[in-house]
């Protein structure tokens, strides 16, 4: 009974020892893919927090920018964010830099690209973006007070003159995360079908993405989700959404 259970002992280390090993592996795999974390419209880095934090525990180098994003034209957001979330990470040499964004996050990613191809370019996960703009902006841009967002909201509308129509296709390996859950209700009189109360599941879609996933989560707290951040993560490490 003694020689059994030394046996069992020892068969139970060696198994653990290979699962620690694999899962050290799984994350060495990822400690030189950056990944440049961009907030949306009139947020700071902190709303961004928990997903640096996860991101970090699964092995990637995570770079959270704050940018200004009511106070300037979109160009000039995008040079600047994107180019700050850029240049932090090339400092780290990582083999890859991916990104995550939230809501404008993504539009200043599609932006900057088209002007700025990356050469380590990785994976993008987008949460919330409006790709083909948001009813919201259409609705709100005329009331008196709605100029606090900035110039850069003011564009984010649907019509034909929208900046959005400029960015074209993605040309990068694209997820987009978009929500159902509308707590707003001006989006149930504004926005046409399943929205996160501020942006369409219909307007997130791009042309080129690789994966589009929809879940019952808000615009203003997506990304604080724990599904969401799973799915990102996921998308991140295998170029696809954890699956149903």
């Amino acid at each position: 009974m003694l020689r059994v259970s030394l046996l069992s002992s020892l068969v139970f280390l060696q198994l653990g020892a290979i699962f620690a090993a694999e899962q050290s592996a799984a994350v060495d795999n990822f400690e030189r893919h950056c990944v440049v974390l961009l907030h949306g419209l009139a947020r700071v880095s902190n709303s961004m927090g928990e997903l640096e934090t996860k991101l970090d525990r699964s092995g990637f180098e995570a770079v959270n920018i704050s940018y200004p994003s009511t106070q300037h034209e979109i160009d000039v957001l995008a040079a600047d964010a994107v180019g700050r979330g850029v240049s932090a990470c090339l400092a780290k040499q990582p083999e890859r830099i991916h990104f995550v964004t939230h809501s404008l996050g993504g539009i200043l990613l599609r932006y900057y690209v088209n002007e700025h191809p990356l050469e380590l370019m990785g994976r993008v996960v987008m949460l919330g973006p409006p790709n083909q703009g948001s009813e919201m902006v259409d609705e709100l841009a005329p009331v008196p007070g709605f100029g606090f967002l900035g110039p850069t909201g003011a564009v984010l509308g649907t019509d034909e003159d929208s900046i959005l129509n400029d960015l074209g296709p993605v040309e990068f390996e694209l997820g987009v995360i978009a929500g159902t859950t509308n707590i707003n209700p001006l989006g149930l009189l504004w926005i046409e079908g399943p929205n996160d109360s501020i942006v369409s599941v219909e307007s997130t879609k791009v042309e080129g993405m690789k994966e589009h996933k929809v879940l019952p989560v808000t615009h203003t707290f997506m990304m604080r989700n724990n599904e969401v951040i799973d799915h990102t993560i996921h998308f991140l490490k295998t170029g696809s959404f954890m699956p149903d």
